[in-house]
């Protein structure tokens, strides 16, 4: 896909987009909010693991990868950390460093609210192994339920977030005539060696491994429903050559510049994404 034809629009949002230019309402407030790519080896090249949001939900019905919005806790609370320091953060993200943190540990904490994927260790040099097991589980709904704060959750079992396994990637904003908007950074992870994913998220009601390339041809192909931020990014991950080049390539990317995609609605013409 590229840019310069734009970007298919599912009938929903051509819907809402010509409802909002016509009602004269004021755009929502973006919340801010964390995704993240978990890719890990397959073969000569590597996979990124992508779910399908329920029909209910905003976005429903689309492939995405994990992520949501950042929880008030993510910036107030105090854990172990290992990895860029939440200034270094802000640095990078072009944002306060308390900010910072708030969207650095909404990745991680979402990633294992919706994947089962925890990026922590013991200390600064060890990830945990397989959280699969019945305990595990039940403290993962209890932070999905909000029952406890994820700092809660690693202070009790001694571990450290281990920040420098997430490397920035973009930001998008979600268009103006959305009813429900987010500013979304969006990460890149390999999946831990001993851990796996598990579908356990009850905002998704599908997931699966696929080689980026693959994933994009299937959207193309109307198989997969994905809008502009995920086909983009599996566009832009798909162009590296192997894991080790994803991690180069993030190093050199502008992470924090905001991207937001433009429908047009010209008469005559197709509905269509275009990047601005």
């Amino acid at each position: 896909m590229t840019t310069d034809r734009g970007y298919p629009a599912p009938p929903t949002l051509v819907e809402h987009a010509r409802r909002f230019r016509s009602s004269g309402e004021a755009p929502a407030v973006p919340r801010v909010a964390a995704t993240v790519l978990l890719l890990r080896p397959a073969g000569v090249g590597f996979e990124v693991y992508l779910i399908r949001r329920v029909a209910a939900m905003a976005f429903g019905g689309m492939y995405a990868f994990p992520g949501g919005g950042v929880d008030p806790s993510d910036s107030t609370t105090h854990l172990d950390w290992a990895g860029p320091t939440p200034a270094d953060w802000g640095v990078r993200l072009r944002l306060a460093p308390a900010a910072a943190q708030a969207v650095v540990c909404a990745a991680a904490r979402e990633v294992f609210e919706e994947a089962g994927v925890l990026l922590a260790g013991p200390d600064a040099g060890q990830v945990v192994g397989d959280v699969s097991d019945d305990v595990w589980e039940a403290a993962r709904i209890d932070l999905e339920q909000r029952r406890t704060g994820f700092a809660d959750l690693l202070a009790r079992r001694k571990l450290t977030l281990r920040s420098d396994l997430l490397l920035p990637w973009s930001r998008w904003v979600t268009p103006e005539f959305e009813p429900r908007r987010f500013d979304t950074y969006f990460f890149v992870a390999l999946l831990p060696k001993g851990q796996r994913t598990r579908d356990v998220s009850g905002e998704a009601d599908h997931t699966l491994w696929v080689r980026p390339a693959d994933a994009g041809q299937r959207a193309a192909a109307g198989e997969l429903t994905m809008l502009p931020p995920t086909l983009v990014t599996l566009d832009e991950v798909a162009a590296c050559a192997g894991l080790a080049e994803v991690a180069r390539t993030a190093a050199t990317r502008d992470a924090a510049a905001p991207i937001t995609p433009h429908l047009d609605l010209s008469d005559g013409a197709e509905p269509r994404f275009y990047l601005r």
